[in-house]
């Protein structure tokens, strides 16, 4: 029998049908790994796949960037790489290069047994830049190997899974190593790696920390929304004390006791206060009905004055608008009258200079070229003996009051009855 957790995957391309990640686990293993712990804490709340924790770095806004990112964890007995894209998890796998992996790789590579405190040490404590180690040339090699095994890896993923590049590689480890992980991934993926020194907001301390113990930590203060809900416990806290069986029936017959004490007292005391409060309320309510009285009676009061305000002000918009119009009909004869005199007078002098006559003139305003602005035009109907007369004039009008009018004509037709001339000269005042 196996322990089967899930967590579903949403994927936009394909929105008709759910997607699964399913974790599944022997129950015997759980029990051999976490058998010591049980005997001095109990129980256990949270078991749950180490890739899943990384999920509370975008959760806090640790990681606050988007896109595809790898993560590489080496442990002395899991290294696992995992990738999530837009901040969700979508795959993971382990690879065969755990500490005590890499130490009988190493031995293999250096041709003899080395112990394997002095395996860790030197990854501990020796930089492979400026070493002399006779170590140094098989550790390397084993470097290289390691690499050359997750790029194919990731070479595997980004095929599958569809992915263009890798934005981003965060590697570290559980040991605090002087060799810079990232600085090799970097050199040999050739993508921008990084290592887990994240800003957990915890206090920092000498004593160097596994990141997943901080990864835990912030996993178990997030929301059931904000994280991966996958849990392989099965050591969980004894229910509290009112949710037992046992509990309840103890509680039930203590407050039975108590009850059968004091119902007596409680009566009389409730008939007290009920009394009391009777009384205290019948006051309030007289002094409530007096003020509603009283406030009824303003009420009216303010209505029956707003009434006679709304109708004197009616009258006085009446009468505004009354003078208002007035004063409009005034100014249109003072203003436009006389201007509409001016521009015939003004024009009628430069017709005699021409020997052009003036057979009518109309003036209009509209909106027609501006919803915002009046469009004032002025049409003459000129008549010449020569159509040169007219086109001369024109010239002349737009030299002499350029900036001030616009004048254009569509068409001068000759009568051949009357010899003459006819076009309608349109004015635009600018």
């Amino acid at each position: 029998m196996y322990q089967i957790e899930y967590i579903e995957t949403f994927n936009n391309l394909d929105e008709e049908n759910r997607n699964f990640h399913v974790f599944i686990i022997d129950p015997a293993v759980i029990d051999d790994v976490f058998k010591n712990v049980v005997e001095k804490v109990k129980y256990i709340d949270y078991i749950i796949p180490s890739p899943l924790l990384l999920k509370s770095l975008y959760s806090k806004e640790i990681i606050e960037s988007s896109g595809v990112h790898c993560f590489i964890y080496f442990q002395e007995n899991d290294t696992f790489i995992t990738i999530y894209n837009e901040k969700n998890f979508i795959y993971t796998k382990s690879i065969n290069y755990s500490f005590l992996q890499m130490h009988e790789r190493f031995c293999e590579l250096h041709g003899e047994m080395i112990e394997y405190e002095d395996f860790i040490n030197f990854l501990k404590n020796e930089d492979l830049k400026t070493t002399e180690s006779v170590y140094k040339t098989d550790v390397i090699r084993l470097y290289k190997e390691i690499f050359t095994n997750i790029n194919d890896i990731l070479t595997y993923v980004k095929r599958a899974l569809d992915i263009n590049k890798i934005d981003c590689i965060y590697i570290d480890s559980q040991l605090a190593s002087v060799t810079k992980l990232d600085e090799i991934s970097e050199v040999e993926l050739s993508i921008k790696s990084n290592n887990f020194n994240f800003d957990y907001g915890f206090e920092k301390s000498e004593n160097n920390i596994d990141h997943l113990h901080s990864l835990m930590h912030l996993y178990t203060t997030l929301s059931e929304k904000e994280r991966y809900e996958c849990n392989f416990t099965t050591y969980h806290r004894p229910p509290k004390f009112i949710k037992r069986e046992s509990g309840r029936a103890i509680l039930l017959s203590a407050a039975a006791l108590v009850l059968a004490f004091l119902y007596p007292a409680t009566y009389w005391t409730l008939t007290y206060a009920q009394s009391l409060q009777y009384k205290l309320l019948e006051e309030e309510y007289k002094n409530v009905h007096n003020i509603k009285v009283t406030r009824e009676a303003t009420i009216k009061s303010r209505e029956a004055e707003k009434e006679k305000v709304s109708k004197l002000l009616a009258q006085e918009e009446q009468e505004y608008i009354e003078k208002k119009n007035t004063l409009i009909k005034i100014h249109d004869v003072k203003v436009n009258y006389p201007m509409k005199a001016g521009l015939i007078y003004t024009f009628t002098k430069d017709l005699n200079r021409y020997d052009v006559r003036l057979e009518s003139a109309f003036y209009t305003e509209s909106n027609k070229y501006n919803k915002d602005d009046k469009t004032k035009e002025l049409k003459l109907k000129l008549v010449s003996s020569n159509d040169k007369k007219i086109t001369d004039l024109i010239k002349y009008l737009t030299k002499i009051y350029e900036g001030k009018f616009y004048f254009w004509i569509d068409e001068i037709s000759y009568e051949e009855k009357t010899k003459l001339y006819f076009g309608e000269l349109k004015v635009n005042l600018l």
